[in-house]
Formats: C-alpha cells, sequence, structure tokens
C-alpha cells in the first residue's frame, strides 16, 4: 500500500556519454551537444566551426553519446543519499557498453535541479559487429547506474494525518484485499479503519502530534495480511525476462514450437576484368543466405497445470527466453492461459 500524499517524483536530464569503443553516435545532435559542453568548460573551438557544429563531419564523435538520464527521487530522502539512474541513447549510437556519463544535472517538473549523476554504465546485453554482420544480444543502447546519481534538493512532503485521518491507497483496486486490510487493522486498532473503494482504505489516528502518527503508521503498515493477487505473467522485452505468478494456471492444451532461423552472411570477392581489356579490377560483395527449420516435438498440457508443469513443458521443447513472449501471447489469444500478460 500507498500513504496519500507520500509519494515520489520523476527526474530527467541530458548528458554526454564517454569512452565508447567507436560504437558512438554520430549525428548532428552529438557534435552540437560536444560543442556547446566543451564550451562550457572554457574549450572555445573555432566559432565558424561552432556555428557548422551541426554539419561538420570532420568533428568525431564515435566515442560519444547522447544520452537522456532518469531517475526516481522517493519521498522522505535526504541530500546526500543515492539514487539509481537509467539512461538511453538519443543519436544513433549502437552500444553504451564500456561507457563512462560525465556529470549531469537531472531537474523535476517545477526545472530546478534536485540531483547530479555521473558514473559508470552497465547494459544488460552487448553488441559487436565487423564490416558484414553484427552480433547482438538484449538492448545495449539502454543502460543502468546503480547509486548513480546524489540527492541536492529534497522534496518537502507536507505532514501527514495531523488532521486526524489517513488514506491507505492499495496500488492495485481489488475489493477482497481491501477488505482483509480493514478486518486486520481493526482487529489490533477496533474501529480505526474504514473500506472506502476497492482501493481506498481510510484511518482514524488516535495522536495528533506528527511522533505518534509516525508510530501509528510503522505499526498499521507492518501489520501481514496474505493479498488476493491474480495470475499475471510479466514479460521483458527488452532483457528477455520472463517471471511467471505461482497461481497461473493452464487448461488443457497441446503446444509444438519449431524454430525458423534464416543466416545471411556477406563476404568480400574479387572482380578481375580479361587481359587487354580496359575494365578495373573491383570488390564486390557475395551473399549467401541458408535457411534452417528446426522440428519440434508436441507437449499435451493437462488441466489444470501448474507453473511447474508448464515450465518442464517448455525446456522439454528447447524454448528460449526469447521465444516466451510470442507463445504466451499464443496461449492467451487461444483461451488456454488463465492469467494476464504484462510487458515491460
Amino acid at each position: 500500500t500507498d500513504i496519500e500524499g507520500v509519494r515520489s517524483n520523476k527526474l530527467t536530464g541530458l548528458g554526454l556519454v564517454t569512452g565508447l569503443n567507436n560504437t558512438g553516435g554520430k549525428t548532428p545532435i552529438t557534435r552540437e551537444f560536444l560543442q556547446n559542453m566543451l564550451q562550457k568548460f572554457g574549450l572555445r573551438s573555432d566559432p565558424l566551426q561552432r556555428l557548422n557544429a551541426r554539419t561538420d563531419a570532420q568533428t568525431k564523435t564515435n566515442n560519444l553519446s547522447v544520452v537522456a538520464v532518469t531517475a526516481e527521487l522517493p519521498p522522505f530522502i535526504r541530500r546526500g543519499q543515492h539514487l539509481d539512474v537509467v539512461v538511453s541513447t538519443m543519436d544513433d549510437a549502437t552500444s553504451l557498453q564500456g561507457g563512462q556519463l560525465m556529470l549531469t544535472p537531472l531537474y523535476g517538473v517545477d526545472d530546478q535541479v534536485y540531483a547530479v549523476a555521473d558514473g559508470s554504465v552497465s547494459i544488460g546485453g552487448f553488441s559487436f559487429s565487423g564490416e558484414a554482420a553484427t552480433v547482438q544480444k538484449n538492448h545495449p543502447t539502454t543502460g543502468r547506474i546503480p547509486n548513480g546519481a546524489v540527492v541536492e534538493k529534497e522534496v518537502c512532503m507536507p505532514p501527514i494525518g495531523l488532521n486526524g485521518y489517513v488514506r491507505l491507497l492499495l496500488r492495485r483496486d481489488d475489493y477482497e484485499t481491501a477488505r482483509r486490510m480493514t478486518l486486520a487493522i481493526n482487529e489490533r486498532y477496533p474501529e480505526t479503519a474504514n473500506l472506502v473503494d476497492a482501493r481506498t482504505v481510510n484511518l482514524r489516528v488516535p495522536a495528533k502530534d506528527s511522533s505518534a502518527v509516525n508510530t501509528f503508521l510503522g505499526i498499521v503498515t507492518s501489520i501481514y495480511i496474505t493479498p488476493d493477487l491474480p495470475a499475471t505473467v510479466v514479460i521483458n522485452e527488452r532483457t528477455g525476462t520472463v517471471i511467471l505468478g505461482e497461481n497461473v494456471k493452464l487448461s488443457r492444451v497441446a503446444i509444438t514450437h519449431a524454430n525458423l532461423a534464416v543466416i545471411t552472411g556477406v563476404s568480400p570477392q574479387v572482380s578481375q576484368p580479361a587481359p587487354f581489356s580496359q575494365g578495373e579490377t573491383t570488390v564486390v560483395p557475395r551473399t549467401s543466405i541458408d535457411v534452417i527449420e528446426e522440428q519440434g516435438a508436441v507437449q499435451v498440457m493437462d488441466s489444470p497445470a501448474t507453473v511447474g508443469d508448464l515450465a518442464q513443458a517448455l525446456n522439454a521443447l528447447g524454448v528460449t527466453p526469447r521465444d516466451l513472449s510470442s507463445i504466451f501471447q499464443q496461449l492467451k489469444e487461444s483461451g488456454a492461459l488463465h492469467a494476464e500478460l504484462k510487458f515491460k
């Protein structure tokens, strides 16, 4: 649950990631951002070069990338504490692997600086390329910096419960969970909680001073109940992670899966002209295409099937996490999957 009035705030900023291994951006915005940052640090370039920064292709930015920097400022956080940071490319950089974010101010919606971020970027994948081929895993253009931001300004929170009432807000509307919460609180503090709707429980605070209110809320929020959780399957297509809830069920269904792989390759080949002709020796690309189709077995799931049964069947089919997204969508469409699909 959340307490009404206690909320986090989003922070955003634009920064520059350096130290990339020839995977940086080459767009005009990258060159212009670099020129502005150099001028900010007192390194003034030629005025004509600054004027033509967006069109000057001679300014090399292969080891740089302009990124969007985001963070979440939680309530009650104090100056000097740290936040996690997410960075994502805004230019045509192909990977942030090995990059270092330069000091970047993070702004709130009121255009005030609340934190500054910097540090080494950690990505959940990789990307390697040659002249004719590229190997990539997940999304190397987005990364994280754990504890990468330092809070410079606090958000003042209004007093909680000094008017005698506090509202607890469920993060998901559910009448049964709200009812269980109300009963559990009233068992500890009789006639204190009142069920308002599927997401709101109203509390009568038995104390008026701030210290007593905080003590009361600490006890109330530590009361344990068993929530009425829906069956949910969460799929993160960026990292290939799939999380299945314990109460996910399947009706009787047959599952088969076969992979179709298309492999393309390009190799340079020398084209030699005939003797005594006026032709020139050139290098032409030679493209090869191979198609491999793997045969899949059929797995029959008896009803009701549990998460363990489903995992065992998918492992027998040799399904990879990347394939699970399409499989679960098809199971949901067929009506065999009794769960909610969520994509991140």
